[in-house]
């Protein structure tokens, strides 16, 4: 049974972590799986849209502690390999962020921990209203450090820290109203909402939201001016593009782009 399910549908590949023994921890292999996949999407024009879930009964219920625990079996107490492991996992977030294509999380069940990390750390994410999200680490004398990067980058300070220090669970709609998640949907329906936005996103130019993506990510680190002499060369470069110039014009004389050439 492969550890990562891969379903391309049209313009959109869908990635299904498949450990639900493991509540799709990530694990070294998981970790292997994710970062190998990504990287063989990424020149993919194919795909303009992934969509990333989990079997089972949840998304992804963070780091595979008992990999770590037999970690302490080495010389130095598993420092290295600790050290390691959070440098790959880090390493595959950054990954997502760098993708030409839009990351979207469809999330249930629970996001615990770096699962609430790789939650945050998707573009978009959307979740059944009965999903919990939380960094629990705290709880086991873990704090979650690394998964804090991503979470204090979606939500309001406070907030961040109370979940961080508490423990504590919050509902889908609760992360929908902090900026965790874009929407907490019924769960019946998380499938069908997910596809219509990753469908929505596929039919546009996929060369524009990749500039635009890649433009995103870098700007917010960027002092406001800065930040817009950086996106006016995007722009430029995103105006030159040829499927753009098709784009315009067709906007111009009412009518849909061909952009098949």
């Amino acid at each position: 049974m492969a550890i990562l399910d891969v379903t391309a549908r049209g313009p959109v590949t869908h990635l299904r972590m498949n450990a639900p023994e493991r509540l799709n921890a990530l694990s070294d292999e998981m970790l292997a799986a994710l970062h190998a996949r990504f990287d063989q999407l990424a020149p993919d024009r194919a795909t303009r849209v992934i969509v990333l879930s989990g079997a089972g009964k949840g998304f992804c219920a963070g780091h595979d502690l008992r990999q770590m625990t037999a970690m302490r079996q080495a010389e130095d107490g598993g420092a290295a390999g600790f050290k390691e492991l959070f440098d790959r996992c880090a390493a595959l977030m950054a990954r997502i962020q760098s993708l030409p294509q839009p990351v979207i999380a469809q999330v249930h069940g629970i996001a615990t921990a770096a699962g609430c990390q790789l939650v945050a750390t998707c573009d978009l994410a959307i979740a059944a209203d009965d999903c919990r999200f939380g960094v629990n680490g705290v709880n086991i004398g873990l704090f979650c450090s690394t998964p804090m990067v991503a979470l204090t980058r979606n939500i309001p300070r406070k907030q961040a820290f109370e979940m961080l220090t508490t423990g504590d669970f919050i509902s889908a709609p609760r992360a929908a109203e902090l900026g965790l998640i874009n929407r907490a949907v019924p769960g019946d329906q998380l499938a069908q909402e997910t596809e219509a936005l990753a469908e929505k996103i596929a039919a546009k130019l996929g060369t524009a939201v990749a500039h635009g993506k890649g433009a995103f990510y870098q700007q917010m680190q960027m002092p406001s001016e800065q930040a817009y002499a950086f996106t006016g060369e995007v722009m430029v470069r995103n105006m030159l593009e040829a499927e753009t110039r098709e784009g315009i014009d067709a906007f111009l004389e009412k009518r849909r782009p061909d952009w098949s050439q």
